[in-house]
């Protein structure tokens, strides 16, 4: 089976995507990437199944010059001539997964072929991944993202999502079939070695939406004086974040660490007891589970998707939209870190490891269309 990923090749996500798929037999792989590609794309995808289309998408929009590569992207289709075409992140990628849908039924239909087929040759059935913003942010600030929005959700004949809280929204907006399964691992880590319970670690992007200054505010009020933040990844806001750290005095204790490949990340979450994630917006993040995964103890904004994995005060720490909490807010945490630890860890095990979940996925799509599937 021919089947087809688009989206941006360059993210850690989609490579997780296209290794999970390479693993079942009846998938042959084509992947084409707004950008260019990781490399770890190398060993699991020949370059004879690439399309590289080396826009430079941004996360806060604005991104008109991927929708010039349309013409582009239907012609490789066309040669790849893949019944699927899965789509990663709606408003950007969904969307031209969408017009080369309709453009290719309205060119085949020109020719006189049958109604549905891309250019003449094998019907193509689209499906599409949300990632959080795409659903739960774009559709609410823009009229013409919302409208984009539903018709590629109404043109999928199968959709995911790692939330209920998005998968309802999702169906809202026009989504016929969402299956829900978190964004996980690939494998769980080793147990982690005893913990450091004065390091925090925060690794979510220094844009606007993960309110990375929120992180900072939170560690200043509550955490002792001789405590440690680390804070990965990188961002437009990492200026402000460096002076905003001096103002709140905890520059000597704050460390900005760049972004990080996935050994030395791994290396911070095995030797942290904190976790600190706090969004304004978000699914099920991944980097909330690989947390869990390696017994951190998760200090999550309350949102409705981090309610779907943590209880506050059981197996993490939920904080509100309001005033901070106060020094000492953690302390009747500590005593049970340990069991938290372990019940997060079985929790991701059981819940939330990412290649059953393709494997269901994939299951469920030989049962949409057997035909594409056939020998």
């Amino acid at each position: 089976m021919r089947y087809v990923l688009f989206g941006d090749a360059q993210s850690p996500h989609l490579l997780k995507w296209a290794r999970a798929l390479v693993l079942l037999p009846p998938v042959e792989l084509w992947v084409a990437s707004s950008r260019g590609f990781d490399a770890g794309f190398d060993a699991i995808v020949p370059a004879a199944r690439r399309l590289a289309l080396n826009t430079r998408p941004r996360a806060a929009g604005g991104n008109a010059a991927l929708l010039l590569q349309l013409p582009r992207l239907l012609g490789w289709l066309r040669q790849v001539n893949a019944p699927w075409l899965h789509a990663h992140y709606l408003t950007s990628h969904g969307t031209l997964a969408w017009l080369a849908q309709v453009l290719g039924r309205v060119i085949s239909q020109e020719r006189g072929q049958e109604r549905g087929q891309m250019l003449g040759q094998a019907p193509v059935r689209l499906v599409v991944s949300a990632w959080g913003s795409d659903v739960l942010v774009a559709p609410q600030n823009s009229a013409v993202l919302r409208m984009l929005t539903r018709r590629v959700l109404r043109a999928a004949v199968l959709s995911t999502s790692d939330s209920a809280v998005m998968a309802q929204r999702m169906k809202e907006l026009g989504a016929d079939e969402v299956m829900v399964f978190p964004f996980g691992l690939e494998a769980m880590p080793p147990a982690p070695p005893p913990k450091d319970d004065l390091l925090f670690f925060s690794n979510r992007g220094l844009e606007p939406i993960y309110a990375p200054e929120r992180v900072l505010e939170f560690f200043a009020a509550v955490a002792p004086d001789n405590a440690r933040l680390v804070v990965a990844n990188d961002g437009s806001l990492l200026t402000a974040l460096q002076a905003r750290a001096r103002q709140l005095g905890i520059n000597g204790r704050v460390q900005f660490v760049g972004r990080l490949d996935a050994a030395t990340q791994a290396t911070w979450y095995a030797q942290a007891r904190w976790y600190l994630s706090l969004p304004r917006s978000d699914s099920v993040a991944v980097s909330v589970l690989e947390a869990m995964a390696q017994g951190c103890v998760p200090v999550l904004s309350d949102l409705p998707a981090n309610r779907e994995v943590v209880m506050h005060g059981e197996n993490g720490f939920i904080v509100g939209a309001g005033p901070l909490p106060q020094p000492q807010a953690l302390v009747e945490l500590l005593p049970n870190a340990d069991s938290i630890a372990a019940r997060n860890r079985h929790w991701v095990e059981q819940h939330a490891l990412f290649t059953p979940a393709v494997a269901a996925f994939v299951a469920r799509l030989r049962s949409i269309a057997p035909d594409t599937f056939a020998a």
